[in-house]
């Protein structure tokens, strides 16, 4: 999926609401451990109930890897449902990979060839050439950790050099003589706030991806007004708020309706720009 039809897609659903499947066998319902497959079960379930809202959905891979095989045969089980019933739906493995070029290479391969997503999520550290294998697929894209929303953050990230530059500027400078905004975005936390001021002026035309919406504490109008841009230029992720909004037997419908409240304030947001 290229820029435009990211774009396109934004408009047309009203919506940059990306939905996180942060699927833990410990937190979903428990009806659903009865069936064969308890976490491709919930997915499936949340993936209808939620796709006319969003535009985007996120596993992380941490909750599929937990489980060994299982867990990766639910996660591929997921992407070939969203693939085969949800196609306009751009799909972004949370994996946070980032190794020597060669190792790179091997992810890039897994998750572009052998398993057919639109994106993934990479740690920057390790430098150019441990970012760059995953930019040689026309069509896919990177998301970079620039700024996360942890507490943690602060340790490294606002760091700064002897020059006053703080890390996080000096990947999001350094990065785009990697790639471009066609085929690169950024992890930007909700919670950084007027911080994305300070990102626009780097990155004014890249798409950035922010977690921390809802159960995190992040607030869209702050991410908005200080972070969206002509062509939109954000897919914000809730997780646990809409996945998890219910456990009962309705907890697919609930979700639903969590994401359907998203949606709609996201629709108001838009209309600045649209």
């Amino acid at each position: 999926m290229n820029k435009q039809q990211l774009f396109e897609n934004i408009k047309k659903k009203q919506s940059f609401l990306c939905v996180g499947l942060d699927t833990d066998i410990k937190k979903i319902p428990e009806h659903l451990l009865k069936e064969e497959d308890p976490i491709f079960a919930f997915n499936k379930a949340i993936i209808d109930a939620t796709a006319p809202y969003c535009i985007a959905y996120k596993p992380n891979l941490a909750f599929y890897e937990s489980m060994g095989v299982k867990g990766w045969i639910s996660f591929e089980k997921t992407i070939q449902y969203l693939n085969e019933n949800y196609p306009d739906q751009f799909i972004i493995a949370d994996a946070k990979r980032g190794d020597i070029g060669n190792t790179s290479a091997m992810y890039a391969r897994t998750f572009f060839e052998e398993i057919n997503l639109d994106a993934v999520t990479v740690a920057p550290y390790m430098g150019e050439d441990s970012v760059t294998p995953f930019l040689t697929y026309e069509g896919k894209w990177i998301i970079l950790l620039a700024l996360t929303s942890n507490k943690g953050s602060h340790d490294f990230q606002l760091t700064t050099d002897t020059e006053g530059e703080r890390l996080f500027e000096k990947v999001l400078r350094k990065s785009q003589e990697w790639g471009n905004d066609q085929n690169m975005m950024y992890v930007v936390g909700a919670t950084q706030g007027r911080m994305f001021e300070d990102i626009r002026k780097i990155v004014p035309n890249h798409f950035l991806l922010v977690p921390g919406i809802g159960a995190q504490g992040g607030s869209l109008e702050e991410v908005c007004k200080y972070g969206m841009n002509k062509e939109c230029g954000l897919i914000v992720n809730s997780s646990r708020a809409i996945i998890y909004a219910d456990k009962t037997e309705r907890f697919a419908e609930v979700a639903g309706e969590e994401a359907h409240k998203v949606q709609q304030q996201m629709a108001e947001q838009l209309k600045a720009i649209l």
